[in-house]
């Protein structure tokens, strides 16, 4: 069957609940079991990512979220027709991940023996809206009977073109970043402190570094390991993969986003009783055009702070004449903005080399007197390893089952 994700947001109070409204994970579709079986077998909604000429690029970086990780949906395919009949993990990672690239939806569809679920908006334009081309692909995506998933600014629910047409063929539109009314939205009261687990922010240089794929390795990696961990999103993409737990920071008035993050945080201690709560970094401090990482230092009051760095990008996202900061100066700034510290360093490799990754995470190291490593070009225990050394006690708690 079919989601049924309402378009309007539902009120919830955030310190008792998870996400719920248009921002909560889709619900799951219940299968029959075999003749030989008395079970049902629960599955995610399948999904197509429309990604075009932005895929393995930076407004890709939901859709490249999205086939690296995807709890809330089964990834089919990606439409991109830059990489028509490519692997979209070779074309990303250089590891296949038997999930194909094709140039428009009718050869998505036509690929599968069942329509797929749903069409995922994939991109993160700069503008925040949908272009004309996009919107045709929606709506015939809509006329075949495919669900929409958007994490644009545009909200896609409020077009009555598209509405309409959702409302005809019975079919869902999930904004992402639509939030709950204001009246309904939390201030920051500093229950933050109650929270007993670890609170570890993974905060960045830049937009579009990273730092949501650092945070779910680490936070795979920590589970593996027994240290229960949640990781709480904080933004369009982490909510699609299925973050239990999390707010679309960027689209929650400035006065209520401290205490709507301190909301889904408390939330997540009560619920899960975990050892580390992990918090998606938005933007960069730094960053003149965002907000979000001063947000998310004053909503989590994290008790460390790991940095996403990309040494070889020498300009901030959309800006060309914005220089990037150095992973030094950023963490001087992290450190005098907040009560926290940072306990290492992660790099994006974008354009590197592997020996220039290497050479790199040694430098780096010499210089900041912090371990440093690579979530993606580099085994995950070097990331377990750098949060075990700060935390030596994390590893003498009973293991307890991951969520």
């Amino acid at each position: 069957m079919r989601t049924t994700m309402e378009t309007k947001s539902e009120t919830v109070d955030t310190i008792r609940c998870p996400i719920r409204g248009p921002q909560a994970p889709p619900m799951k579709q219940i299968k029959p079991a075999g003749m030989t079986s008395g079970r049902q077998i629960t599955s995610s909604p399948t999904a197509v990512v429309y990604c075009e000429g932005n895929f393995a690029q930076i407004d890709g970086k939901t859709a490249n979220g999205l086939v690296r990780y995807s709890q809330a949906y089964r990834i089919l395919s990606v439409i991109d027709s830059t990489y028509i009949g490519q692997d979209s993990g070779t074309v990303l990672d250089d590891v296949s991940n038997s999930i194909p690239i094709f140039g428009h939806l009718n050869a998505a569809v036509a690929h599968e023996a069942v329509l797929p679920d749903t069409l995922i908006y994939g991109m993160a334009p700069s503008t925040g809206r949908l272009s004309a081309a996009d919107r045709g692909v929606v709506l015939q995506a809509i006329e075949l009977g495919m669900n929409i998933v958007s994490g644009l600014h545009e909200y896609l629910s409020d077009d009555m073109e598209i509405t309409n047409a959702a409302s005809e063929r019975n079919v869902t539109i999930r904004d992402i970043r639509k939030p709950k009314p204001s009246k309904d939205m939390r201030l920051f009261d500093g229950s933050i402190a109650g929270v007993k687990a670890l609170r570890i922010a993974i905060l960045g240089t830049d937009c579009a570094i990273g730092k949501r794929t650092t945070a779910t390795v680490l936070a795979h990696a920590l589970n593996a390991k027994g240290i229960k961990t949640v990781l709480v999103g904080t933004g369009q993409t982490g909510l699609m993969q299925g973050a239990k737990y999390g707010i679309a920071m960027d689209a929650v008035p400035p006065q209520f986003c401290c205490g709507e993050l301190e909301g889904a945080i408390v939330a997540a201690s009560e619920a899960e009783q975990p050892n580390v709560i992990l918090i998606e970094g938005q933007g960069a401090l730094s960053h003149p055009a965002f907000c979000t990482s001063a947000f998310i230092l004053r909503g989590s009051q994290p008790d460390a702070v790991i940095l996403q760095h990309a040494p070889k990008r020498a300009h901030r996202c959309d800006f060309p004449n914005m220089p990037m900061p150095t992973s030094s100066s950023e963490i001087t700034l992290i450190e005098a903005f907040a009560d926290t510290k940072v306990i290492g360093v992660t790099l994006n490799h974008e354009e590197m080399s592997e020996a220039e990754i290497t050479d790199t995470i040694a430098a780096q190291s010499h210089k900041l007197g912090l371990p440093v490593t690579d979530a993606l070009a580099r085994p995950a225990a070097h990331l377990l390893a750098m949060v075990v050394a700060a935390y030596p006690g994390l590893t003498q708690r009973p293991p307890v089952a991951a969520i």
